[in-house]
């Protein structure tokens, strides 16, 4: 029998939406994604507000490297490889804080905030003056964009701009940084992020966070104790039982997200009824949201995914996650938490009780999905079950390309769910992208819409 050893174009098959279990489990293909996807694509980072000072860092990663995200005397937000030139030992070992300097405990290198290299012990008696510390700076990245707040970075000096990265599919995003009442990046992040590790592969948290609508019965307990912030079920529903329940794929780019597109001229339904304060916040946001907004103001977030490992939950709870590869056999979780900054302290403190029972390691929801992509990853890993490849065939063939409903055209390779409750549309283009990237040898090949656009 052949061995397989790494990626192969047969692994993935759109056309009858099949994918073998082989790129979750396969060591040589972990390694080759570590090279072709995340060594290339853009990844969150950070927030500016974990930064506000200079002199503040926060070590974060990227792939599986560790990255120092910091802002230097001038006020200049960098992100560095959290590496020595001397001999690779961390320069920082903190999770965060203020520093003038990252000194190496190793040999005692050490690099000011905007990553010049300025004190080498022993320069003058071992070096002899010689050595040229302009050219032994910490490594910083190719590529870096500040958008509403959020960091982002790549290796890829090559890669296009984050925005152009986006493309049209910066809209959605914008529903998790916007403030509710439609304020231009009108929100901020509720300190701390939440950390904790799944013995799955990232994989397995990403397709689900692209719009995996189908496991509903794995939170049938959650929603029988009622932890949403109006008393049942996990979130407020009855907004989302007046909605088109849409899956929106980006297929040039790989990014991907549900939302609830509402009704022309009805009102939202109350919401948040667990304290008359935080439901007269909301009230009076869905009013100013439609004045600044307009029509788009029908569109409300549901989870999504940033190509490749950043998920996006913009409504109850509002968050972004990423998922940190630490092996093929395990993710390291990331949540940050997002409230709109112009909250009353009242409502901030509200939401960060609901996210808690929602989200992260205790969340009630999360631990559901947890447990299902642990047992499934583990039993994925055996020899029979790697020859048998995952179904996803749901809603192949019924994808629209210029989706209007009421007035309101929608950007994106659409599927409308309200009646077939749910699809995989959005995963399989989650796959598409990934094969894209372990199959391309560069940009030129996969920024497909430049050419596009100039052969119009």
């Amino acid at each position: 029998m052949a061995n397989r050893r790494g990626y192969d174009s047969g692994l993935v098959d759109l056309n009858a939406g099949r994918i073998s279990r082989e790129i979750f489990v396969n060591e040589e293909i972990y390694r080759e994604e570590l090279e072709r996807l995340f060594a290339r694509a853009w990844l969150f980072v950070g927030h500016e507000r974990q930064i506000p000072n200079p002199g503040d860092f926060f070590v974060s990663g990227m792939g599986e490297e560790a990255v120092i995200l910091c802002r230097d005397r001038a006020g200049k937000v960098h992100v560095f490889l959290n590496s020595c030139r001397h001999r690779g030992m961390k320069v920082c070992r903190y999770d965060e804080g203020n520093t003038p300097v990252f000194t190496c405990p190793y040999h005692g290198w050490s690099y000011r905030t905007d990553g010049k290299l300025v004190g080498v012990p022993y320069f003058r008696e071992a070096y002899h003056e010689q050595l040229d510390k302009s050219q032994w700076g910490l490594v910083e990245v190719a590529q870096l964009c500040l958008y509403k707040g959020t960091v982002w970075a790549t290796w890829d000096p090559a890669a296009p701009p984050f925005l152009e990265y986006l493309g049209d599919f910066v809209r959605y995003f914008d529903l998790s940084l916007d403030g509710w009442d439609g304020s231009e990046g009108g929100t901020e992040i509720l300190f701390g992020v939440q950390k904790w590790l799944i013995p799955c592969n990232w994989k397995f948290p990403a397709e689900n966070f692209c719009g995996d609508s189908y496991h509903n019965i794995s939170h049938r307990s959650v929603d029988l104790v009622g932890i949403g912030p109006s008393g049942s079920g996990r979130r407020d529903m009855q907004e989302r039982l007046m909605a088109r329940r849409l899956q929106i794929s980006f297929y040039d780019r790989g990014h991907q997200t549900g939302v609830y597109l509402f009704p022309k001229d009805q009102p939202m339904p109350p919401s948040y009824q667990h304290s008359p304060l935080v439901a007269e916040y909301f009230a009076y946001c869905e009013e100013e949201r439609r004045k600044r907004r307009g029509e788009w103001a029908r569109v409300i977030g549901s989870p999504g995914e940033i190509f490749p490992n950043t998920a996006l939950h913009p409504r109850q709870p509002r968050t972004i996650a990423v998922w940190h590869p630490r092996g093929v056999h395990q993710t390291e979780v990331w949540r940050w938490y997002f409230v709109d900054t112009a909250a009353p302290a009242e409502v901030k403190n509200f939401l960060r009780d609901y996210y808690i029972r929602y989200s992260g390691p205790a969340g009630m929801t999360e631990q559901d999905d947890m447990e299902n992509w642990n047992y499934a990853h583990a039993a994925s890993r055996g020899t029979i079950a790697r020859r048998y490849p995952y179904s996803y065939e749901q809603g192949l063939g019924f994808e629209t390309e210029r989706y209007e409903w009421q007035g309101l055209h929608i950007p994106g390779t659409v599927m409308d769910i309200t009646e077939a409750k749910s699809s995989e549309h959005n995963l399989r283009n989650l796959y598409r992208r990934w094969a894209e990237f372990m199959e391309a040898e560069s940009w030129d090949d996969l920024a497909t819409w430049r050419v596009a656009r100039a052969a119009e």
